[in-house]
């Protein structure tokens, strides 16, 4: 196989692996995931529940909504959903098929104190253990790095399932991010035959306009979208943001309706769609030219994430946003070096962001971020932009995507620790 097939089948990859239906918020969604799988492993009610968390779990847990349980927030809840009525088999759409006649029975177990948690040291933010205990047995089931992936499970101490190293810091089920660059991106998103990406991107767009629809319908937390639309009209730039602004509405306060993640995000998800969705409308282009927007926008902001990690104190949204703008500039038929402007101006906005957990105030974030990133894109078609060595920017788009990364995951370590402590107060 030629070298430029395999980069191909790795793009194609990277896409089918990062875009996957959620439903509520990802992190609080894995718990409920991790303890109905710990359940199954178990083969009988669980009478007891001890739930390890890394901080970063408790922070993106502790505020929003779990769907599917008439409106109980936090981890606990999300765990004792998941042992009363979860369905492991169904991934990050766990509470899928939770019937409001179990709310009653997810609050009395709730109530019941059987569910101990307690903070997890480890080298990963993303990282929990969940052990359950039966009459006579116990099981436990370890997910770590991102929401589905189980690398250990255990039951009466005997190991049935083992993934990697046993400080599970090797990833072998996820294709190596390292592949990606944003030229790689755009020669990808040129050549990749549409029947390979098309129902997958088809999909996304499906899930992620019906929650903004029902955002800006509905009374969602903030109602952040509502506010945009209400106040700045209805054009092009105000629908991107308000409409992504309203998905992510709905999504922390607990709407029941599935999103198609990146990143791990849900928020993300929708931040890197929606406006390339309504400037597709907007612009009238072909059904064909979205969908390799949208190629563009899911990759970019893959390749923008992976090097700060899925979790940390820098704001997820600030990439999608960046990344959404690179999928606009592609609608316009922006060539390569306006895209890379494009990036470099929105990162050079907006980065420094503190992600202080999922919640509704996460909507505000989004709005800023599209617009940071459209107004990059519209210096950047204009032949501005921000130059080598002003603040974090370099004169190149990986390097300035190298920068961004090292503030994210090294520089912001400290903000993370203060902010989760604050939280925690």
């Amino acid at each position: 196989m030629k070298s430029s097939d395999i980069l191909y089948l790795q793009h194609l990859h990277i896409l089918q692996e990062e875009l996957i239906p959620a439903m509520g918020c990802t992190e609080p969604i894995a718990i409920a995931f991790g303890a109905a799988k710990a359940c199954a492993v178990l083969g009988e009610f669980a009478q007891k529940v001890d739930l390890q968390v890394t901080a970063n779990l408790i922070k993106n847990s502790k505020s929003v909504v779990v769907p599917n349980t008439g409106g109980l927030k936090g981890i606990a809840a999300a765990a004792a959903a998941g042992i009363v009525a979860g369905d492991a088999d169904e991934g990050l759409q766990v509470l899928s098929h939770v019937n409001p006649s179990q709310y009653n029975d997810i609050q009395a177990y709730l109530d019941s104190d059987k569910i101990d948690v307690r903070p997890l040291d480890s080298e990963h933010t993303f990282d929990m253990i969940v052990t359950v205990y039966g009459a006579t047995s116990k099981a436990m089931v370890q997910i770590s790095r991102y929401h589905t992936n189980i690398v250990l499970i255990t039951k009466d101490d005997e190991v049935l399932f083992k993934q990697g190293s046993s400080d599970v810091s090797v990833d072998t089920s996820h294709t190596d991010r390292g592949c990606l660059s944003i030229e790689s991106i755009l020669d990808f998103a040129q050549s990749v035959e549409v029947a390979d990406i098309q129902s997958l991107l088809e999909r996304q767009i499906t899930y992620n306009s019906q929650i903004a629809d029902e955002g800006l319908k509905g009374e969602w937390g903030a109602n952040i979208g509502a506010t945009l639309m209400q106040v700045w009209g209805e054009d092009v730039k105000t629908r991107a943001k308000a409409r992504a602004s309203a998905g992510s509405d709905a999504r922390m306060s607990g709407c029941e309706l599935p999103v198609m993640i990146v990143t791990g995000s849900g928020n993300q998800g929708i931040t890197v769609s929606v406006p390339v969705i309504e400037y597709a409308k907007e612009l009238g282009v072909s059904h064909e030219k979205l969908l390799r927007a949208l190629v563009v926008s899911n990759l970019v902001a893959v390749h923008l994430k992976s090097g700060i990690g899925w979790l940390s104190a820098y704001c997820g949204v600030v990439s999608a946003g960046a990344a959404a703008a690179a999928g606009i500039a592609w609608l316009h038929d922006a060539d390569h070096e306006v895209i890379n402007q494009t990036l470099i101006n929105s990162l050079g906005s907006v980065s420094g962001i503190i992600c202080d957990g999922a919640k509704p105030a996460c909507a505000s974030k989004i709005a800023a971020s599209v617009e940071a990133g459209i107004l990059g894109f519209h210096m950047a078609k204009q032949g501005r932009h921000f130059k080598d060595g002003e603040g974090i920017v370099k004169g190149d788009i990986e390097s300035t995507i190298a920068n961004v990364a090292k503030l994210g995951r090294d520089g912001m370590r400290e903000t993370d620790k203060v902010i989760i402590d604050m939280m925690l107060d």
